[in-house]
């Protein structure tokens, strides 16, 4: 089968030709539909070697979604040629996280060598994916693997990181999102249809603030140095209640900070590398600042049902399993408009 691999520290992605997985034990073989191209990826092909946490090859693509092509022995599953969606954050099953279906945060993961779908184990970017246990297969039903599949991430990240921040977001309080390419469009939509929060958007280009404005944004703003004092002036010198930075570069999450309300959520989704100076005096009163990670999977179902509602919708860009060496250029030299999905049939 063609697969996208990740082959050496430092070099592009390629397609290669691989050997079509077979489902052991507790498992079951997709046939991907669509995969998800994330700015992830592109984070953890820039790691040294030294910093790469798992060997190489890695066939990439943590987002997928695709229809039941065969079980291995003693597997129950739904019928073949069922469609589903992959939840990605694999755990142990056995710990407290995963008992509660916070895959997410398994206790257990780095000690016994459990990664993600594309970020460790090999990922969506093929013509069929092997996955570990069938709890990971949530039904898609009706929606359209195309548009649904960047929820199993882009959906869901973003839907974890506003959800613990709802009870802050009540009538006269305000949300900022930094970065509004995949999953920032996603928050900005999940924020209006969830909160009554006023919803301010921070990018660094007109194209992204376009994008903003038309999924929702009240207000779309430069993502510079003077955005803290121009959402402060907004807000009558409050700040806002919940500030989302899913950028995590250095400049954003001094922002994020700026912008920050007393006894705030400042979420760090994204992985630039920024790092929150926290403390008396130097972050408002009782202001929280969380880095979250994916989501639960009882949260990816919540996403799809919204989904399915019409309350969420991704923008999505739509390649050949070929063309993704190309697509990873444009992810990182920005010129992805929502969310880029790869189709392995064609």
């Amino acid at each position: 089968m063609k697969a996208v691999q990740y082959r050496s520290v430092g070099a592009a992605p390629e397609v290669v030709t691989v050997p079509t997985p077979e489902p052991g034990p507790g498992q079951v073989l997709l046939k991907v539909t669509a995969a998800g191209v994330c700015h992830s990826d592109v984070v953890v092909m820039s790691w040294s070697a030294e910093n790469l946490p798992f060997p190489l090859p890695l066939t990439l693509g943590h987002e997928g979604a695709g229809t039941i092509e065969a079980a291995g022995p003693g597997v129950e599953t739904l019928p073949p040629g069922t469609p589903v969606a992959v939840y990605g954050p694999w755990g142990c099953g056995g710990c407290l996280s995963c008992a509660r279906g916070q895959e997410n945060y398994c206790r257990r993961a780095a000690e016994l060598g459990i990664y993600p779908p594309g970020l460790g184990a090999p990922g969506a970017l093929a013509e069929y994916l092997l996955v570990d246990d069938p709890r990971h297969l949530v039904p898609l039903g009706e929606l359209d693997p195309v548009t649904a599949v960047p929820l199993t991430d882009a959906g869901l990240t973003p839907y974890h990181a506003v959800k613990t921040s709802l009870p802050k977001l009540v009538p006269g309080t305000s949300a900022v999102v930094i970065g509004t390419g995949g999953l920032g469009h996603v928050a900005i939509q999940l924020l209006r249809a969830l909160t009554p929060a006023r919803v301010f958007a921070l990018d660094v280009t007109e194209e992204k603030l376009r994008l903003a404005r038309a999924v929702g944004a009240h207000a779309a703003l430069q993502s510079d140095l003077e955005a803290p004092d121009a959402i402060l002036e907004m807000t009558e010198g409050h700040g806002a209640e919940a500030v989302l930075d899913f950028v995590g570069a250095p400049a954003t999450v001094d922002i994020a900070t700026g912008c920050a309300a007393v006894e705030s959520d400042v979420s760090v989704v994204g992985i630039g590398g920024g790092t929150a100076s926290v403390g008396f005096g130097i972050t408002p009163y009782d202001a929280a600042v969380r880095a979250p990670y994916w989501g639960s999977r009882s949260e990816l179902i919540e996403v799809l049902e919204l989904a399915r509602t019409g309350v969420i919708e991704v923008q999505v860009e739509s390649y050949a399993l070929d063309d993704a060496p190309q697509v990873y250029e444009r992810l990182q030299e920005g010129q992805v408009s929502g969310r880029a999905v790869i189709l392995p049939h064609g």
